[in-house]
């Protein structure tokens, strides 16, 4: 990769030379502008205003506008007079937390690299020290003319930079979010969660632009003279939303029909439905013939009670019966005996 900017890393006293590199391209398909009628190139050329002539480029140079409209000329020699101590050092100022940075400030990113064999053995122990401590370097540099800020982080066995917006190139977002006051149940909350773990995680490496792929195919297809390829539309995103949980509950059920069998889903606890009228009379009607639970205890407290006052009739009867009939039997024993005897002395 060629560099585009060399200078040195001001890590505290060391210094490590290094080469700045571009980390990301761009894959966007550009065109040209043409004339219909004969399909000739548009071509913008630089004019100056007061003669009419076409300048080129040595030409040019810079001027700042002023209020009233006037030029103030700038030069390359005006610009190198300034004082910018960064115009060829990253200068690190501070070693901060990742999550402090906010996103909104992250601009174009670069690859540091190590500038020659002496740079190897600084610029390992600087990634090295981040990678220990997980906090990221902010830094102060220079590039195309104006000082700017930078985050370096480690990514695998390179450092690299991220350009930063100044705090004050933040917009504050006004009349950006609702005005309305809008109050979120937990079953939608809930529902929102399980659509969000039933979509699950991503290998952003296997995101492709489609787009691009079908500007690619329809540019080859004219080239070739053959009839563009033809694709299937896009599922068109849902018109107004007139019941959230309706459309939640439909987004966890497609996202669930479009992961691949055999991964795990999460299950998403319908909510209980509305119950019939029927159902509703006929649990009325069970309720009214069947006893309530406190009939139903007192009426077999009255059955124990009658089986056993029976079984102690029963019990006590037995037992009566029995003492007389012993008594029976004793009394004819007795007047036994004493007929027995008067026989006996009726004889004498």
């Amino acid at each position: 990769m060629r560099s585009i900017w060399n200078g040195a890393i001001s890590f505290g006293l060391v210094s490590i030379p290094i080469k700045l590199v571009n980390a990301t391209e761009n894959h966007s398909i550009s065109f040209r502008q043409i004339h219909k009628a004969d399909g000739g190139r548009i071509r913008y050329r630089k004019v100056c205003e007061l003669d009419g002539e076409e300048v080129s480029t040595p030409e040019i140079g810079k001027a700042y506008e002023d209020a009233d409209g006037s030029m103030i000329p700038i030069t390359d020699d005006d610009l190198a007079a300034l004082p910018l101590p960064t115009a060829k050092t990253i200068e690190i100022v501070a070693f901060v937390p990742a999550d402090s940075i906010d996103p909104l400030q992250m601009d174009t990113a670069y690859y540091l690299s190590a500038g020659g064999v002496p740079a190897a053995k600084p610029y390992t122990l600087l990634r090295e020290a981040l990678k220990r401590s997980k906090k990221v370097a902010v830094a102060k540099f220079a590039l195309r003319g104006r000082e700017r800020l930078g985050m370096l982080r480690v990514v695998g066995d390179v450092i690299a930079m991220h350009g930063l917006l100044w705090p004050d190139e933040i917009r504050v977002p006004e009349g950006v979010a609702p005005e309305t006051d809008v109050t979120v149940r937990e079953a939608e909350l809930d529902l929102a969660d399980a659509l969000m773990d039933t979509l699950g995680s991503v290998d952003l490496d296997s995101l492709h632009d489609d787009y691009r792929e079908a500007v690619e195919e329809m540019i080859a297809a004219k080239a070739e003279g053959v009839p563009t390829p033809e694709r299937e539309p896009a599922a068109g995103g849902g018109g107004k939303v007139l019941d959230l949980m309706a459309a939640l509950e439909n987004s966890v059920r497609a996202a669930k029909e479009g992961r691949a069998e055999g991964e795990e889903v999460a299950e998403v606890t319908q909510l209980p439905a509305k119950k019939t009228a029927k159902r509703a009379t006929a649990k009325k009607a069970a309720a009214r013939t069947e006893p309530k639970p406190a009939a139903k205890k007192a009426a077999a407290k009255k059955t124990t009670a009658r089986k056993t006052a029976s079984k102690t009739a029963g019990k006590t009867a037995a037992k009566s019966a029995s003492k007389t009939a012993a008594t029976a039997s004793k009394t004819a024993a007795t007047a036994s005996k004493t007929a027995s005897g008067g026989r006996k002395r009726a004889s004498a």
